[in-house]
């Protein structure tokens, strides 16, 4: 089965209105601002086989403050990439942070069929 990614981005909302794309400096700005994310710039995870999966990116954070989060366990990470920030199945509660992480990029929080998303982690 197959993940589904929502998408912190300006290709619809701000590009219209000649904004350019999310930079990383803005990311890295915002993350240093928000006490509830720390920019790890690694994701780990172990494995059933008990083996460790590591991937490293610059821009990669966690929300710390996420009701799931385990230091050993689940985590809500937070992926730049070209210009806008993934995550990756995220719940509603994931997607009501993106969105305030949104506002203050003047962006929107996108999913990969072009839907956009709320305040309350709705479609819009």
């Amino acid at each position: 089965m197959m993940g589904y990614a929502l998408h912190i981005t300006r290709s619809e909302a701000g590009l219209a209105h000649g904004e350019a794309a999310i930079s990383i400096e803005e990311w890295t700005k915002l993350l240093a601002r928000d006490g509830e994310m720390r920019l790890d710039g690694y994701a780990e995870v172990r494995a059933p086989d008990g083996t460790t999966i590591r991937m490293e990116a610059e821009g990669l954070a966690v929300w710390t403050a996420y009701c799931a989060h385990q230091e050993n366990g689940d985590r809500a990470w937070f992926s730049f990439y070209g210009g806008s920030i993934t995550c990756n199945n995220p719940d509603a509660e994931i997607v009501r942070k993106m969105w305030r992480i949104a506002q203050q990029l003047a962006a929107v929080v996108q999913g990969n069929e072009g839907e956009l998303y709320d305040e309350h982690g709705q479609v819009s």
